[in-house]
């Protein structure tokens, strides 16, 4: 029976806004993890079927099919082709299912998925250009519905979404900071650990240096710190800058085969995609879909929540890992336990493969047998997937 495997895993650095990435284009983004990944498992880039790639704001610096574009610039061959989706914040997660199912299929040996994102130089939003992707026939099924704004070109506001989810799990103010300062917390104790390093490919910088450390852990954070800050999405609301992900640059790659091309081809698999599920919600909360994703997921593999021993939850905002926490009634000291979004960053297309790939690190160091990674989404969806380690 053919499956699909995890043959190599890397990424760059996440770099903050305006920070050590922000000069890099996203092309370039995407052709390092390109290059690190043939680099260190010994893949022939000639031999690569397709490149599919996670990006969400598909103008300007990342228009015109930037997985394509990156795979020129990595020095790849001519004859490997290239696509680049768009499943919002579960981009690169989405490259990876497609994939998995390239080579399962037998459609191509080996695919490359993976993501990229440089919030610095194309803003979250800046595909909407002065438009609206809400038609009227849109807006009139959700005219009424809380957290709906009819005026706004993008009428369903993740930030309000995030506080209609803490308000409906009941969740405090105190319960959401405590939340976002153990991110940075288990970021801070990874880093220094050296959890991270082996997954990281360092990026040089035009001045010479190399960038080889995620920049966004805040490790003079306290809980007095941010009970400062303010709730810009509800005046009395618990939600703040500092319970959400952070604005980030970053990019992450996957090379994914079949047991048997690995083995015929010298390659090691790390992890079987063993489920791969996607799931949709309410699109004006719009973050809760990671619940019946998991669900679903854990109902395709015949496993029990207690199974998995590690859960990677996106952190777009504190209250989602937590609801998912509260329905599922999971073990909260296996959840991110190296961090999240909160102190980690959120690079939107290049986040699911990044996540993934510091889940396989997190399984191979504690010999982990199963791990589920899921994240919220614009629009309401999720994708889970569950791996197993080899």
């Amino acid at each position: 029976m053919s499956d699909a495997v995890i043959v190599g895993a890397v990424r760059t650095p996440v770099g903050r806004r305006k920070g050590s990435l922000a000069a890099v284009h996203p092309v370039d983004l995407s052709a390092h993890v390109l290059r690190a990944l043939a680099e260190r498992t010994g893949i022939d880039p000639a031999q690569v079927d397709d490149v599919v790639w996670g990006c969400v704001s598909q103008v300007g610096d990342q228009s015109w099919n930037v997985a394509r574009n990156g795979v020129l610039a990595a020095g790849w061959p001519e004859s490997v082709p290239g696509t680049t989706l768009d499943r919002q914040c579960g981009s690169s997660q989405q490259a990876l299912h497609f994939a998995a199912a390239t080579v399962l299929s037998g459609q191509a040996d080996l695919v490359v998925a993976g993501g990229v994102e440089s919030m610095t130089r194309v803003a979250m939003g800046s595909s909407v250009a002065g438009g609206s992707p809400f038609s009227d026939q849109l807006r009139d099924r959700y005219r009424g519905v809380e957290g709906f704004a009819d005026d706004a070109p993008l009428p369903f506001n993740q930030g309000v979404g995030a506080e209609l989810i803490a308000e409906r799990w009941r969740f405090s103010r105190a319960q959401l900071d405590e939340f976002a300062l153990a991110s940075h917390e288990k970021a801070a104790a990874a880093q220094d650990a050296g959890a991270f390093d082996a997954e990281i490919a360092p990026v040089a910088l035009a001045d010479g240096g190399k960038f080889a450390a995620d920049e966004g852990i805040r490790r003079d954070t306290s809980l007095e710190k941010l009970g400062e800050l303010a709730t810009p999405f509800r005046p009395d609301g618990v939600v703040t800058a500092g319970s959400a992900s952070q604005i980030s640059d970053g990019a992450a790659a996957l090379a994914v085969t079949t047991s048997e091309w690995a083995s015929r081809h010298g390659l090691r698999p790390l992890a079987r995609v063993h489920t791969a599920v996607v799931a949709a919600d309410d699109p004006v909360t719009m973050l809760t879909a990671p619940i019946p994703a998991t669900a679903k997921a854990l109902r395709r593999a015949g496993l029990g929540i207690e199974e998995i021993g590690v859960y990677e939850v996106n952190e777009a905002f504190a209250p989602v890992p937590l609801a998912w926490l509260a329905e599922t009634e999971a073990d909260p000291e296996r959840l991110n336990p190296r961090g999240g979004a909160i102190a980690l960053g959120h690079p939107l297309g290049g986040s699911g493969a990044r996540i993934m790939t510091t889940m396989l690190a997190h399984m191979r160091d504690n010999d982990i047998r199963y791990g589920l990674q899921t994240m919220c989404e614009g629009g309401g969806m999720a994708n889970a997937t569950i791996v197993e380690l080899l």
